[in-house]
Parts: C-alpha cells; structure tokens; sequence
C-alpha cells in the first residue's frame, strides 16, 4: 500500500469524539497551560483569532505545512481527539507550533498473530488489557515533523507534553514516525526517559535516469524485469487505460474515495481512514503542491494516486484502486510506474512514499527511509519495564523483507 501513517501498533484506533466536533455534542476544551524551561506552553483545540494567525506559520517549509495537519484535525475529527500546542520562549519572544492528539491503541495489534494470540488470552477477564489511552505528537495522517529543532524548543516540548500527560491521566506519550534525520534533535528526549525505538519505515528512490525503461535495464533484476514487462505486455488484452494529473477533484470525488476505501479495507496495518473532506480540502488548499492522478478505463476511474511535490521530490502519499479489476491489470505496478515517468517529464530528482508492502519496494530498488517513535510511560515504576516490552512491541522486529533492504542497519 502506498499511503498512509503506521505507527508501533501499526492498528486502526478506537473512535475518539473530537472536542471541537458539534457532532459529538461536546464545547471545544478550554485552554490549558504549563510552565516549560524557557517560558510558556498553550494547548487549544480550537484555532482562532492570534492562535490561528500564529498557525498558519507552523512547519513553513515542510512539505506538509500548517495547511495540511490543520485539514488533518478538522477531516478526521471522529477518529482521533486533536490539539494544537504553542510553546513561547519569553526570553526572544520566538514560537514553535505542534500537532498533538489522543488515540486508544492496542498495543499487540502490530505482532505476528500467534505472539498476539499469546499475550491477549487476559483479555477474556481484563478487556482493556494491553490497550492504552495515549498522547501522541504529530500528524494523525502522516510523518512527525518538529516546527522548530532549536534546543528550546524541544526541552519545552519535553516539559509541556509532560505536565499534559499527567493532566490528561494518560499512560503513555508518544512521538510519532518521526523521520531519522531528526535523531539529534530529539535525542535530549532518552535522558527525560524516553526510548526511541524504529517504525515502519517509508521508501525512498533517487531519479537519476533519464527514463522507465532505463530505470528497468539498469536497476532492477533480470527476473522482476522480466516479471514486470510481462505485467505491463498483457494489458494490451484489455481495453487503454488513460492518464488525467488533476488538482481539481471536486467533481470526481465521489468516484476516487470508494476506491480508497477498498484499499485501505485490504490492508492489514491501518491507523487512519482519510475522509472525502479530507481528499477535498486537500485538492482546494493545497492546489499549489497537490496533485491527484486518475486513471480511466473506457471512462470510468479505475485508480487514483495523492501526491505532493515539494522541492524536487514527489511524495506519494495515498492510493486508491478498484479492485474489479486492480489485480488484472496489475494497477499497482501500473499506477507507479505512470507518477515515475511523470516526475521524470517535470523534472523531479527523487521519489517517496509511505510505509508499507515492502516486497514490490525492494525489487523496485527502493531504500529505507527511516521513521522512529519516541515513547515515554508516565509511571516512573513502569516505565523501565515499558522500554523492554517495546522492543518487541515494534511490528518492524517482525518484518522479514524489511531486513533484505541493504540500508535496514539506518532503523
């Protein structure tokens, strides 16, 4: 699967009614605030007024930027329990921004099924046995990003998401898929107590070839090659498929997210489940950098993709097929291969995509691109035996072809 968040337990949360949903019947929480090392730490769940002003600047320069975990919060308010957190520096009078949000997770769901089997049987008498409320920072529907890596920063991150936890009664903090180029900045978190420990980690794949079938005489092997060209040869025994790059979506939107839904039901791992809202509001305000591509068979839409371009890389970011005929005419190989090409014709030099179905990345010649958690247990008694039990908790100790790529040392 191309597109989606995973974390440790890489399994699809409970309900959690949004404090600023009306749907839910519920008055956005009131504002909460905390003491950190250098100032002050607001927490909201409601933008507006200065806080809003003050947002629309958080993560400039990210590929996701405040837009996207803004329409994050707003789409997907039945699933997770958002904030927005603003730590101040009272002595420069700097501001750094985060996403935070609840989520009830079974903290198994990610294991080999007879290891899960094992460790649930209490479960029978003790329901809620090893599934936990937790406090998440990052982005419910993508990677972690940190608004600011200034050492501040991330010491009044430490304090404020402290005080919240134990505000909030939850058991557990967690940093979300946060990529690995952020090590040094998080790494003031393992003397708070912290362990990091890896996720499923994204692919990556450098463009540095003038074309597809370059791509397959020079990187690929004989045997995936010729596995792929005989894909791509019996899809002249089927009616054209077309390619349409689109940012508009508002009048195909009711085609596009069926298949997303069929998608994300045959996926084993999940954690979000993007909405129409979701898909539409990206298409509307983040028209500049989103790209959604449709392909037709005798008109119909068949498969859509999500991408981002962001500087010369293209992020792959969500998929949707439909699955009548996905499997016949081999639409994933197909649908990947069109956005390479299509990077390629725009010039891009890189492509990324999210976690997930790591075979087809490792013949494809992709590499790791290596995503870490971060957790803390607010026990100081438990939290010792926690960092044990997270090293088998991480569904990335028992992923077999994730330990072929020849980069699977960086996790």
């Amino acid at each position: 699967m191309r597109g989606a968040a995973f974390v440790m337990e890489a399994a699809r949360p409970a309900p959690v009614a949004n404090a600023e949903d009306p749907k839910h019947g519920r008055a956005p929480a009131a504002p909460v605030e905390f003491a950190t090392s250098s100032g002050n730490a607001r927490i909201v769940s409601l933008l507006e007024g200065d806080d809003l002003a003050r947002w629309q600047k958080a993560f400039a320069g990210h590929v996701k930027d405040h837009r996207y975990h803004r329409i994050t919060a707003e789409t997907l308010s039945g699933q997770f329990d958002h904030r927005y957190l603003f730590l101040e520096n009272s002595a420069t009078g700097e501001v750094a921004m985060q996403q935070l949000f609840f989520v009830k997770q079974d903290l198994t769901a990610g294991m080999p099924g007879k290891l899960r089997a094992l460790l649930n049987w209490p479960r029978k008498i003790f329901p809620g046995w090893l599934s936990l409320r937790m406090l998440m920072l990052g982005c419910s529907a993508s990677e972690g990003s940190l608004d600011s890596t200034a050492p501040w920063a991330v010491d009044a991150l430490t304090d404020a998401l402290a005080a919240f936890a134990r505000s909030s009664k939850v058991s557990i903090v967690l940093l979300k898929d946060y990529p690995s180029k952020y090590r040094d900045a998080l790494k003031p978190l393992l003397s708070r107590g912290y362990s990091r420990a890896p996720s499923m980690p994204a692919c990556g794949l450098a463009l540095d070839f003038a074309s597809f079938e370059e791509f397959l005489q020079k990187r690929v092997s004989y045997s995936f090659r010729k596995n792929l060209r005989r894909k791509f040869k019996k899809l002249t025994e089927h009616p054209p498929l077309t390619l349409e790059v689109v940012t508009d979506i508002s009048g195909v939107i009711d085609e596009i997210h069926p298949l997303y839904v069929q998608t994300f039901a045959r996926s084993e791992l999940r954690f979000e489940e993007l909405t129409k809202d979701f898909l539409l509001r990206i298409s509307r305000e983040m028209a500049d950098c989103a790209r959604f591509f449709l392909w037709r068979q005798n008109g119909k839409i068949v498969a859509f993709a999500l991408c981002i371009i962001h500087g010369d890389t293209i992020h792959d970011l969500n998929v949707g097929l439909d699955y009548a005929v996905a499997l016949d005419l081999h639409l994933y190989f197909v649908t990947w291969r069109d956005v390479v090409e299509w990077a390629l014709d725009n010039g891009l030099k890189r492509y990324y995509t999210a976690p997930l179905n790591y075979d087809p990345k490792f013949h494809l010649r992709m590499e790791l691109a290596p995503l870490d958690l971060y957790a803390w247990h607010t026990s100081r008694l438990i939290n010792p035996i926690f960092k044990i039990a997270l090293r088998f908790l991480q569904p990335v100790r028992h992923d077999k072809t994730i330990q072929k790529f020849p980069n699977a040392h960086e996790l």
